[in-house]
């Protein structure tokens, strides 16, 4: 019979996954803790020293740090990608209403009860949600210019509810490869230049100016191609710029129910002094209500609606022909620098025997 404790610990974890992205960090985070406390000299773990139950129960500091540098070293194995979420963020992992060290430690006697049958559970998971994945990448690799839709490649992330938690990252890389495309095709140039009054200050300082800026008293000026850049593959939940520019705004994506006290913040955290916001339309409301209180700081909002009208017209449009390869090229790039499949995972799997765990009565045992 399970007992009500080891249930509560399920639904811990079972929560903890739902919540999660792709890539799942926190969840292979307590998959390699309970692998140290089972597991004596594999190669993932040789040369760490071995948890036991009363390590995980009563001494947090022996595995909090350590454990992170645990999980990167899987996930960058299986995916090509580590957590650049805030230690806080990450930090979390162990509080009450997530995994703390009690649920933690009754995770792992079921795991050592059972041949590492929570550790295998796990990372049935994260095989569930690379497949997912990969089903997106073959829709987006075999799209063509004249059937690709934007709509429905949004709502594909909607509609699977294991990649659901994920929409916000699809969202930004849609707007980041439409911008990117325009701003190539547009040949927008960027003009750095010092006052012509201020020659003989610049010619002070030149040395730094020519490293810092590309400038001295010789050439005060030069032109640059306008560049785009994304702030990173993360997945941090945080709400930090995604974009910016070499030519003046930065981009704030957000694909989530907006309050105006989160949307003011949003705005506030970004030190810059033009902001582009691109949000669902339902949301526009919301934001032009605190943009009215924080004045020229905010150039625009942009909504869902529009950039399907835009895609629509790239791929479709007049300029289909110039723009459409490029456009689709860059959402491919870009979902699979966001969303990487591992090519990895079945040989890892194997290697540490989680197809070979037998079937048991833990709530934990799922068929492969």
């Amino acid at each position: 019979m399970i007992n009500n404790e080891l249930m509560k610990a399920k639904q811990a974890l079972d929560k903890l996954i739902s919540k999660q992205r792709v890539a799942l960090y926190k969840p292979i985070q307590v998959a390699e803790i309970l692998h140290r406390a089972r597991c004596e000299g594999c190669s993932w773990c040789k040369n760490d020293p071995r948890l036991t139950i009363e390590d995980i129960r009563n001494n947090l500091e022996k595995y909090r740090n350590p454990s992170k540098r645990w999980r990167d070293s899987v996930t960058r194995y299986l995916i090509g990608q580590v957590s650049t979420s805030s230690q806080k963020y990450q930090d979390n992992l162990f509080e009450k209403n997530a995994i703390p060290p009690k649920v933690l430690a009754v995770l792992a006697e079921e795991n050592n009860r059972h041949y590492g049958v929570v550790e295998r559970y796990i990372y049935q998971k994260f095989r569930e949600r690379q497949q997912r994945i990969l089903r997106m990448a073959k829709l987006l690799e075999e799209a063509t210019v004249d059937q690709f839709d934007i709509s429905t490649f949004l709502a594909e992330f909607v509609r699977d509810k294991g990649i659901k938690r994920s929409i916000d990252k699809a969202y930004e890389i849609v707007v980041y490869a439409l911008f990117n495309t325009l701003v190539k095709h547009l040949r927008i140039k960027v003009t750095v230049s010092a006052d012509d009054t201020r020659i003989d200050l610049l010619r002070a300082f030149e040395d730094f100016t020519r490293l810092v800026l590309g400038i001295d008293s010789k050439n005060p000026t030069i032109i640059l191609r306008a560049r785009l850049y994304r702030a990173g593959v993360t997945n941090a939940a945080d709400r930090g710029l995604d974009m910016w520019t070499n030519f003046g705004p930065v981009i704030q994506v957000k694909h989530v129910s907006l309050t105006d006290e989160l949307a003011e913040d949003i705005c506030e955290e970004v030190a810059a002094d033009r902001i582009v916001i691109v949000c669902k339309d339902s949301d526009r409301e919301t934001i032009e209500r605190v943009i009215r209180q924080l004045g020229q700081r905010i150039q625009g909002i942009i909504v869902e609606s529009q950039l399907v009208r835009w895609y629509n017209q790239a791929l479709r449009g007049e300029f289909a022909e110039e723009l459409g390869n490029d456009l689709l090229d860059s959402l491919r790039q870009e979902f699979r620098n966001e969303f990487p499949y591992s090519t990895t995972f079945e040989t890892f799997y194997k290697e540490r025997g989680y197809d070979r765990v037998p079937e048991s009565s833990s709530p934990f045992w799922c068929e492969d």
